[in-house]
């Protein structure tokens, strides 16, 4: 049975296909709710433990949510237990819990019209493509880094070589990309290149087989011109930066967060946050994935009470309970009270307080994004994945930070962080700079989603096309 209806021409239902984790959750809610917004019916679907483990989710006239079975919907462990072998269940038993999904719609009167699918999940587009579906790739990592990717699998044909013979690596009207600045999935000694690469490698075939098929990137024209230039043949299309309204194009004042987080929230920090002054506060936040070492934790204690300056920490919990024992008697004697650390919480409204000074993080996209947005320069501390890219564009593309620089160890050392504090949130030249950058980028942010900005554009043409 495969999904061949007439539908009016102003018919939109948008399916948009999510990996369970909270970097590919937060854009795929804002996605579709910009889409809603601009009439289209959207449902979002992920795993049914996925689904599940979210704590909230937003309500909104023409947003609906699914769920389709993994194989392993009641062992939570499993996902931490065998990464590969919960992978390969999804991908197998996935598939045809989603056919059943999208024929289902069609039996309801609501047929699929687009499926969207995030990373991780090439063998969405095989379902979409045996069911007649179009399909589109949604990548929640920058334009330059997916432009980085091609090259190397364009460049092996199809073959997993040896990175180093490319480098550095030239993308036009960019600088050079070297060892430190790619993808990290993409050195091999990288102990997860050998699940990660062959998933890349498949999200490119599957679009250069598919001519019809479209990638849809969060980002936006004016920030990376020539690196969605460089994947014009995937027919890019920029949809970002995916900011909820409030702190964005401000259309939307109810739209104050993304929704659907994974962590319960702290909220005593506004308060907080209220009574500091005009942009003196550090905020430090390493995302919803990595888990720091207790010796980088550390430094950044170290660092952050050497600077002076009052704090906000997001940190993560460890696995090890002696750790998380010594890490918090090591904050009950450094914090000394000019700072605060949460576990977790909403994250875009905290880089756009008023008292937020600097954005200390692991360039993580979606956090790269929100400090553009708010206005906020970054000292970069990637940790691995496309972080080392992002940071390399904050510092030497974008303007709007600097890249700290660990050691042999790969810790970045306190003498480090305290430097780069000093040089973003100081009155020299160099701070000013950035800090006039990040007002420029704001702007032109601001301007992409407006109505008639390029982004907004870009929205109008995805319902035309599809």
């Amino acid at each position: 049975m495969d999904q061949k209806q007439v539908t009016p021409m102003n018919y939109h239902h948008f399916l948009i296909i999510f990996f369970p984790i909270q970097g590919h959750i937060n854009p795929s809610l804002q996605l579709a709710k910009n889409l809603v917004r601009n009439g289209a019916k959207v449902t979002l679907a992920t795993t049914s433990r996925g689904l599940k483990q979210i704590k909230s989710l937003p309500t909104l006239k023409g947003l609906s949510y699914a769920s389709f079975s993994a194989g392993q919907d009641d062992d939570e462990s499993q996902f931490q237990k065998d990464f590969s072998r919960y992978m390969a269940d999804l991908r197998r038993i996935g598939s045809q819990s989603l056919t059943n999904l999208v024929q289902k719609f069609l039996a309801d009167q609501e047929p699929v019209t687009l499926l969207v699918y995030s990373m991780f999940l090439p063998w969405v587009a095989v379902v979409a493509c045996d069911l007649h579906v179009p399909s589109a790739f949604f990548s929640n990592q920058s334009a330059t880094v997916w432009a980085i990717y091609h090259r190397f699998f364009k460049s092996q044909d199809g073959i997993h070589g040896d990175i180093f013979s490319l480098l550095p690596i030239e993308l036009l009207g960019l600088p050079l990309f070297s060892s430190s600045d790619i993808p990290s999935f993409l050195l091999p000694d990288n102990p997860v290149s050998g699940f990660i690469l062959p998933v890349m490698q498949e999200h490119i075939q599957v679009l250069e087989e598919d001519p019809r098929s479209f990638v849809l990137v969060n980002t936006f024209e004016e920030l990376e011109q020539e690196s969605i230039k460089a994947i014009a043949n995937f027919n890019a299309i920029s949809v970002g930066p995916l900011i909820p309204s409030a702190f964005c194009d401000g259309s939307d004042l109810t739209d104050k967060s993304f929704g659907g987080d994974l962590f319960s929230k702290s909220e005593d920090y506004i308060q907080w946050l209220d009574s500091k002054p005009k942009s003196s506060v550090i905020y430090v936040s390493f995302g919803s994935l990595a888990v720091l070492k207790k010796e980088q934790k550390e430094e950044i204690l170290h660092a952050l009470v050497e600077s002076g300056r009052p704090f906000l920490w997001v940190l993560r919990s460890s696995n090890s309970e002696e750790e998380e024992e010594q890490v918090h008697k090591m904050i009950e004697n450094g914090v000394k009270g000019d700072g605060i650390i949460v576990p977790w919480f909403s994250q875009v409204e905290v880089p756009s307080h008023q008292s937020i000074g600097c954005f200390v993080t692991h360039c993580g996209w979606n956090s790269t994004l929100e400090s553009l947005v708010s206005e906020v320069p970054v000292v970069g501390c990637p940790q691995f994945s496309d972080q080392t890219t992002n940071a390399k564009m904050v510092e030497e593309v974008w303007g709007i930070g600097v890249r700290a620089k660990a050691n042999g160890e790969n810790i970045i050392e306190r003498g480090e962080i305290k430097k780069c504090l000093d040089i973003v949130m100081g009155d020299e030249d160099r701070g000013k700079r950035m800090r006039e950058n990040a007002s420029k980028w704001r702007d032109l942010a601001i301007e992409a989603v407006k109505e008639g900005g390029s982004t907004h554009n870009n929205l109008k043409r995805l319902l035309e096309i599809t």
